[in-house]
């Protein structure tokens, strides 16, 4: 179990972590979230149901390229220049999307800092993590925007580009990054597979 993730009977899935693989975990949601940014203020519409459903979000793409990849436009082809009609229709799309979006991946990467925090790891041991199903798919969520974030910063665009990366000498800065990023996919694959067994 140590390293991947393995079914549960009933559902969910289990991974054995130590000490270093939890707080590098931990400390990687938290910068997801710093990343994300903060949630909802609580402003006067915060209890009405109908006004949060209708509050408006931002129109334009987020100039960071890790937050342009979590919120990417939903018109047009990334490859391409958006013409007038697709960036009208990303804007409006955007406007009433991203707040809920942005609601969703904080709420997933709180799930996976509590369930980390849960668990007592103590000097060279590890501990099993138990996750539900809904726990799942909180971490599933979590696990893609952390390899989304990490593939911006690394600039990884296409397959190529990652397979060169995965070369790069122990000296180079990007690969203790790399690492993670392969490290991430690994988990996050490992738990598809536990959940469709």
């Amino acid at each position: 179990m140590a390293g991947h993730f393995e079914p549960l009977a009933g559902g969910g899935a289990a991974v054995a972590l130590d000490e270093v693989e939890v707080s590098i975990l931990r400390s990687l949601a938290v910068q997801l979230l710093e990343l994300i940014g903060p949630g909802d203020d609580g402003g006067p519409d915060a209890a009405d149901p109908l006004a949060r459903l209708f509050a408006e979000g931002p129109s334009e793409p987020p100039a960071d390229p890790a937050l342009a990849r979590l919120f990417p436009d939903a018109y047009g082809d990334p490859d391409k220049e958006q013409d007038r009609q697709e960036r009208a229709h990303s804007a409006e799309f955007r406007r009433y999307t991203e707040n809920d979006l942005r609601t969703r991946k904080r709420e997933d990467a709180l799930g996976m800092v509590r369930s980390l925090d849960s668990l007592s790891v103590a000097g060279d041991s590890a501990a099993v993590l138990r996750l539900t199903p809904e726990d799942c798919a909180r971490w599933l969520g979590t696990l893609n925007d952390l390899r989304l974030t990490i593939g911006a910063r690394l600039e990884i665009t296409n397959e190529d580009d990652g397979d060169a990366l995965f070369r790069l000498p122990d000296e180079d800065p990007r690969k203790p990054m790399v690492m993670a990023y392969l490290w991430l996919g690994g988990l996050q694959e490992t738990l598809v597979e536990a959940l469709m067994a």
